[in-house]
């Protein structure tokens, strides 16, 4: 198998052969056909906790980043009966499971991290999904409950990346109205998703939402060096909750201290991609590709995905 790696944040990624990962009673082989990128790709690469944790619990051997994949099944262990060789899926890799990531032209994966894709949904829409998809589904369904409120009210700081416009479109789909925070450039593309659009080029947003709240579940998915977390939980409902995508250490009390304010980083499962995957297929939940690199040039993926700038997702193609 071919992957991609690196030794640190300073080196480029680089494509190496290592041979293939010995398959377990509960896992499928999976030959990759679109790889998804994301922050903490490139992240995991430049060290902090998630690559601490990698160290002590993760595979040993090179680094091989990556979470999101979709692909063909090539082979299956003697005790996956619910998935087929041959059968199209998406899903995620975990470290935590001993699993090398996603940058590569195989994975090894238990088959409940991945979900069968219907023909109507391709591969690279497919490999948009698993952390956004898993991330939104966590933040709206799993804590903010959008299922069980009526009239559900949620705001989306950040609502232009990849894992905003599945929030925006799973608010939709739960009956929820959204209000989506974005650049003058990309108001169009949030109100297609179903939400409101808040331009932050035109003033001060969160201003702007207060006189559309109080909101059930605010997801911020840019940081709170961009929006302060104390003046998003002012804008919450008395059982609102605050879902930190990318966090800092300035965050920890907050998350400590109140209850209100959580971080979440979806880790990919059939539990989790399933439902994503259905309104995938019924045309209500669109994503967005900015760009396709080969695999070869993951170095330049990361590059873009680093400046911040990115509308959508970014995918990696594997060679063959």
């Amino acid at each position: 198998m071919i992957v991609a790696t690196s030794r640190s944040a300073s080196t480029p990624l680089a494509l190496v052969e290592l041979p293939p990962r010995p398959l377990g009673p509960l896992d499928v082989r999976v030959k990759t056909r679109s790889i998804g990128v994301n922050p903490v790709d490139w992240k995991m690469r430049e060290g902090g906790p998630l690559r601490l944790a990698h160290r002590f619990v993760g595979p040993g051997g090179p680094l091989v980043v990556g979470v999101d994949f979709s692909g063909e099944i090539v082979e299956r262990g003697a005790s996956v009966r619910d998935l087929a060789v041959g059968q199209a899926v998406v899903g995620g890799t975990d470290f935590s499971r001993k699993q090398r990531g996603s940058y590569a032209t195989e994975v090894v994966v238990r088959a409940d991290q991945c979900a069968p894709l219907p023909s109507a949904v391709t591969f690279e829409q497919a490999a948009c999904l698993p952390v956004p998809g898993a991330t939104a589904h966590r933040a709206l369904v799993e804590l903010g409950r959008l299922q069980e409120r009526s009239g559900a009210r949620v705001l989306v700081l950040g609502a232009s990346g990849g894992v905003g416009l599945v929030c925006l479109q799973l608010a939709r789909a739960k009956g929820a109205d959204a209000w989506g925070v974005c650049s003058a450039r990309n108001v169009a593309l949030v109100e297609r998703m179903g939400a409101r659009a808040l331009d932050y080029t035109a003033g001060d947003p969160l201003l702007e939402a207060s006189r559309a709240g109080p909101f059930d579940v605010i997801v911020n998915a840019v940081g709170t060096a961009t929006y302060a977390g104390a003046r998003a939980r002012a804008l919450l409902s008395p059982s609102g909750v605050h879902v930190l995508v990318a966090v800092r250490p300035h965050d920890y009390p907050a998350m400590t201290l109140s209850s209100r304010t959580t971080a979440v980083l979806g880790r990919p499962c059939r539990a989790n991609l399933a439902p994503l995957v259905a309104l995938m297929a019924k045309g209500e939940l669109e994503v967005l590709v900015e760009r396709v690199f080969p695999l070869a040039e993951a170095e330049a993926a990361h590059a873009l995905s680093r400046a911040g700038k990115v509308v959508g997702k970014l995918l990696l193609e594997p060679p063959g």
